[in-house]
């Protein structure tokens, strides 16, 4: 099978992405499966040696015989320890190593410049497929050699009852097979249910997590009860989905035990009637027993490793949709969004400066946008309908695909580029920008790589106020963030962010409402210090925020999708009335 990297260029099966986990990892797992069988055979020898000592050492009071063959039965025990010890040790490294490539590759495909991988799903459930559907398919380099091993277990015993008595290895030979099919019949149902459960749950925690994560926000706004009992109908939901996923689950291994019960019942009486008329003697009787006893584990892990796989395969289909889905944009003329020095040979991302334009730009309530900003120009961008702004800012993103109309940078057309070389270019600050989990420094200098305040880094938190939102925090600019900014304020997450953006330095930035949540004097000491800190640099700001437009080159007001107004702030406050009730609120 050929391996697929999950770019959304080629479609995965859930097939495929199974087979392609164990594939990747098949030498430990051949380890594996040969070292289990033998800890299985060696386990399966067990009853079929005690049998012998009985009959040829108990039963004949011969001490010498009875020394070596517990000698035998120690080397076996010694054997299957062994084996098991290292066998194991090999299955849970293939498991553990197929997770972390799962998980990779599915953060490969969400991380992916063209995107489309997240659209349509929540956070949380996202991370749910990342974390519990990885571990769900990667496991199965675990069960397999355990699985073969089982199996092989069945073999030995069959042949050592077919030593023993004929009508015994005959009932474990044609016995097995339809209990075999009976398992793989009822572990159908439990793939079906289980990808649906998972589904459900998944949902119900990313919806949950969302809460959880606006919780500062909800509290704001009065909302916190209501926010509570969604939360509480979410986590409802969700359990009730697990709850039926595990009844499902119960049920299988439940009709799984009932069958192998019955079936060693049966073992048993066959071997109790031979005994009685002397067919077998007391240690092939023993033996007997005992390898009944013993199959009740083979027979279990098969019944196991079914419902796991009907699992895995539920999982691997939700993590196929993922590697699946279409990029929301093109790959640009290069076609590997690699190296954004070597995408286009018209662009030149470490010249500093660029000009930015937009012709007949059609997306959403843009209709036929055209927007011209010349190299190193401050620009205001006042749009009365919110969405219009956000559309803009998505297409200048390449987060989608505008449906008509080209972006150039510099003259040359974004579409030819990889979006990784835009986006070194042309650098968007969406209005809802996330923090990470780490420090304030740590998301300052995510873009930049620096680790540390260098004089750039110091300076765009000084120009975006983060210095002083910094001073009130425990541990400044050390002080660690939560996953989404929770820990932090509004304003002062705001302020990261912005200062995450000026600290990349992109030749273009866009900066799509970086001041709703501050204070109207620090909102005019970020505007002051944002024109200075970008002098010679192309910025772009999407706003109607009064403070912002007052330090811009020019403005442009969009109605209908397009610009009907180009001047700036100073004179469309004066002659526009509409334009002053909008930036004026």
């Amino acid at each position: 099978m050929t391996e697929h990297r999950g770019t959304g260029d080629t479609q995965v099966t859930a097939r495929e992405v199974v087979r392609g986990t164990i594939r990747s990892f098949r030498g430990r797992v051949a380890a594996a499966t040969v070292l289990l069988c033998g800890h299985q055979v060696g386990e399966a020898l067990v009853p079929v040696l005690v049998g012998v000592v009985i009959d040829r050492a108990v039963a004949t009071g011969d001490v010498g015989s009875l020394v070596v063959w517990l000698l035998v039965l120690a080397a076996d025990f010694a054997m299957l320890s062994y084996s098991y010890r290292f066998g194991a040790r090999q299955a849970l490294h293939a498991d553990l190593r197929a997770d972390a490539g799962l998980r990779t590759r599915v953060a490969a495909r969400l991380l992916d410049h063209r995107g489309g991988a997240e659209t349509g799903r929540l956070p949380g459930s996202i991370t749910s497929i990342a974390v519990a559907d990885a571990k769900r398919v990667a496991v199965m380099n675990f069960w397999i050699p355990t699985a073969a091993a089982a199996a092989a277990a069945l073999v030995v015993a069959a042949v050592a009852l077919l030593r023993i008595s004929l009508p015994l290895g005959l009932l474990i030979l044609l016995g097995t097979p339809p209990l075999l099919w009976l398992i793989g019949r009822v572990g159908r149902p439990l793939e079906r249910r289980s990808g649906a459960e998972q589904e459900r749950a998944a949902r119900a925690a990313g919806t949950a997590a969302d809460l959880v994560s606006g919780i500062r926000v909800l509290k704001g706004l009065g909302a916190g009860p209501a926010a509570a009992e969604q939360y509480a109908a979410s986590s409802r939901t969700a359990l009730g989905a697990t709850l039926r996923a595990t009844r499902a689950e119960a049920g299988f291994l439940g009709t799984v035990q009932l069958a192998n019960g019955l079936f060693l019942a049966v073992i048993a009486l066959v071997g109790g009637l031979l005994a009685l008329d002397g067919s077998i003697t007391v240690g092939n009787l023993v033996s007997a027993v005992g390898l009944a006893q013993f199959l009740v584990g083979p027979l279990q892990t098969l019944g196991i490793a079914g419902a796991r796989l009907a699992q895995a395969r539920a999982s691997a289909g939700r993590i196929a949709e993922i590697l699946s889905a279409p990029p929301a944009v093109g790959p640009g003329r290069d076609g590997r969004g690699a190296d954004p020095t070597t995408a286009d040979p018209g662009a030149d991302p470490t010249a500093g400066r660029a000009a930015l334009a937009v012709t007949g730009l059609r997306h959403g309530p843009l209709d036929g946008l055209d927007l011209e900003v010349p190299a190193g120009q401050l620009l205001g961008v006042v749009a009365p309908d919110p969405s219009a702004a956000t559309a803009l800012a998505r297409c200048l993103a390449r987060d989608v695909a505008p449906d008509e109309g080209r972006i150039l940078l510099d003259g040359t057309g974004v579409d030819d580029l990889a979006p990784a070389a835009t986006r070194s270019m042309l650098l968007v600050a969406a209005h809802d920008a996330h923090l990470f989990t780490g420090t304030v420094l740590d998301n300052v200098t995510a873009a930049t790589g620096d680790g540390a305040p260098g004089s750039a880094t110091v300076a765009a938190m000084a120009a975006a106020r983060a210095d002083q939102a910094v001073e009130a925090l425990p541990q400044g600019a050390d002080t660690p963030v939560t996953s989404r900014g929770s820990s932090l304020s509004g304003g002062q997450r705001q302020r990261v962010a912005l200062a995450r953006a000026l600290a990349a330095d992109p030749p273009v930035l866009v900066l799509h409402d970086p001041t709703t949540a501050v204070d109207a004097v620090t909102e005019s000491e970020i505007a002051a210090r944002l024109r200075e800190h970008r002098t010679g640099r192309t910025t772009v700001l999407l706003t109607t925020s009064p403070a912002l437009l007052a330090v811009t080159d020019r403005v442009v007001v969009l109605r209908d999708g397009r610009v009907v107004a180009d001047t700036t702030h100073t004179e469309l406050m004066t002659d526009d009335t509409d334009y002053r009730r909008v930036v004026t609120g």
